[in-house]
């Protein structure tokens, strides 16, 4: 009887292992699996970097800064021309604002490259607040690449403002790069950085007059830095 006793028991204890392991197999399929190595660790996981965002043409324009002489500035500037007259010193890459009293508000331009200049007198004939492009038919024609038409904003190469002068095809518009600010890379147009072309455009009106000297005036420039 004793024999028989211990053989209940055992068989009592098989059957109850037997029904912990079903239990446990039997676990609901959302319970995360045991390990079946649980000395091999799991490794972490790493995402890949990001790649760089590029820099908007507004972060472009702030991060730039212009040398000190293309900076603007009132200077000492004689000249004949009434208050409000606009002057383009083409060889040195300067617009003069006439204020009267022999001073002027200098702004550093970039100009029309070479074989792109051009002189005479014109008028502001229209102002436009962040402008759309339009590449005139001879612009296109030298560089079928371009956008037939462009809507205003930051990445308009005419920048945040315009003024159209005359019936030409020029005007006096900013930039979205004001790294070329003192260069010759336009297709005759005047270029200033956003701000400046901010300054300008809230300190003329319709009707200004503008006057653009040749390329071939090579007069010392008249203005001086006020100190």
């Amino acid at each position: 009887m004793f024999n028989s006793f211990r053989l209940n028991t055992r068989f009592a204890a098989a059957f109850t292992a037997l029904a912990i392991g079903a239990t446990a197999f039997s676990a609901p399929a959302t319970a995360a699996p045991l390990p079946l190595f649980p000395f091999f660790l799991p490794q972490p996981q790493f995402e890949a970097a990001p790649p760089p965002v590029a820099a908007t043409p507004r972060e472009e324009e702030e991060r730039f800064e212009l040398p000190a002489r293309l900076r603007r500035q009132v200077v000492n500037y004689s000249t004949r021309e009434a208050p409000g007259t606009i002057i383009i010193n083409t060889p040195n890459t300067y617009l003069y604002l006439v204020l009267g009293n022999g001073q002027a508000m200098r702004y550093g331009i970039g100009i029309g490259r070479d074989g792109f200049t051009w002189s005479g007198v014109q008028t502001i004939t229209r102002k436009a607040e962040w402008p759309a492009w339009t590449p005139p038919p001879e612009m296109i024609a030298r560089q079928p690449y371009l956008p037939r038409h462009m809507a205003g904003g930051p990445g308009n190469p005419l920048g945040a403002r315009a003024m159209y002068l005359g019936g030409t095809i020029y005007r006096i518009h900013g930039t979205n790069d004001p790294s070329t600010i003192g260069t010759r890379v336009s297709s005759g147009c005047l270029r200033l950085t956003n701000e400046d072309v901010k300054d300008l455009y809230s300190r003329v009106s319709v009707g200004t007059k503008v006057i653009v000297l040749p390329m071939t005036d090579r007069r010392a420039d008249l203005g001086r830095t006020i100190r």
